[in-house]
């Protein structure tokens, strides 16, 4: 395709065009793919080739070195499943960095619920590491661009099975921050492995900002159905500049409240906190408030709850698909922050529709060769 154009920028446009198109359709690919491809292991490898940007590095811990640094939580969730847990540490380091940003994602590449196992939608329950597919595109995103930032990217990933080892109501599990948990529910199972990255990004890591990318309630999506985001924060300034940049990108999302009042929802008799309330209301504020505890008390710290925004209908797509929800807005976050040079303008939504537009219809088409 040939441009004709004066426009003295056009190159540079068209080289952060390509980058942006390829993270996003990376990012629709992860989710797409089924879960017997889509596993922790892929995921591990996946960060280990992201590993080749330059000024890029990746740490996979597998069981035994996640045991050795106290990954309870995480590896009590994965259990159950004949494919091991990986829990994956990347870093990208800018030598002019502005500032250091910490992402979570969630990556359970399947859940069944567990042993309170799920009693619909599970066939749609591959779509469950939405939030890692956000915090790995976008960190494609950020080094592709060489932009001024230090970046920590932390995905505890695991599959959520149903087996003799599985882990049980009513267990009493530790976590990565010495706080002892009350498992009411095995299908609150993706705070408890947030709870193991979170802990671990503060205390090894200490970011100037956190922030962490899940598909965590049913109570987001009942909120806000397909249209936004669920944010919470304990750092005013900070969850409005993340509510702008989803604006920007066209990836919103909208505060709820996480309040003092709603913590004793969480107290447990028996252990320092329980995983879930058990009650019919505010099941993402609950939620929020559980991570909360796992923070080290961080000054800026944001999670955002995304079940109805990272697997959904499109004019594009047969079936539902990935989004990348998270990647737009997490980029545009980082540019405002990291360089003080003019920004392009390029409209990542209109971007993401187009790329959109040129992806297979059939999910199955993303799969290597080998594994068909």
């Amino acid at each position: 395709m040939e441009i004709k154009t004066n426009h003295p920028e056009i190159e540079q446009i068209l080289s952060r065009a390509g980058k942006i198109a390829k993270a996003k359709m990376e990012g629709f690919k992860l989710v797409d793919l089924p879960p017997n491809v889509l596993t922790p292991e892929y995921l591990a490898t996946w960060a280990k080739e992201w590993a080749n940007i330059p000024n890029s590095k990746t740490i996979i811990f597998d069981q035994k070195k996640a045991e050795e640094r106290g990954l309870k939580a995480f590896l009590a969730v994965g259990r159950g499943s004949a494919k091991p847990p990986k829990f994956i540490i990347m870093e990208y380091r800018h030598p002019n960095a502005k500032f250091h940003l910490g992402l979570v994602g969630k990556g359970v590449t399947f859940d069944t619920g567990g042993l309170n196992i799920k009693t619909s939608g599970m066939v749609d329950m591959k779509s469950d590491m939405g939030g890692a597919a956000g915090v790995l595109a976008a960190s494609q995103l950020i080094a592709d661009l060489k932009l001024e930032i230090n970046l920590t990217t932390i995905v505890p990933s695991v599959e959520n099975a149903v087996d003799k080892e599985a882990y049980l109501p009513s267990e009493i599990i530790g976590s990565h921050s010495g706080l002892n948990i009350e498992v009411i529910d095995t299908d609150a199972e993706g705070r408890l492995i947030l709870a193991d990255g979170l802990s671990y990004m503060v205390s090894t890591y200490q970011p100037d900002h956190l922030l962490d990318l899940a598909t965590l309630t049913g109570s987001a999506l009942g909120t806000f159905g397909y249209e936004c985001g669920a944010l919470f924060s304990n750092n005013e300034k900070f969850s409005a500049l993340l509510q702008e940049s989803g604006l920007r990108s066209g990836e919103k999302i909208w505060p709820l409240p996480i309040w003092d009042a709603y913590r004793s929802e969480m107290d447990s008799e028996i252990a320092d906190i329980k995983n879930y309330h058990g009650k019919p209301y505010a099941g993402a504020i609950t939620a929020a408030k559980f991570l909360e505890a796992f923070i080290h008390e961080h000054p800026s710290w944001a999670h955002i709850d995304i079940p109805g925004v990272s697997f959904k209908d499109s004019e594009f797509a047969k079936t539902k698909t990935g989004t990348a929800f998270g990647m737009g807005l997490i980029l545009d976050f980082v540019e405002k922050r990291s360089t003080k040079s003019k920004r392009l303008k390029i409209s990542l939504l209109f971007l993401s529709q187009k790329v959109q537009n040129h992806i297979s219809q059939d999910p199955l088409d993303q799969i290597p060769s080998t594994f068909q």
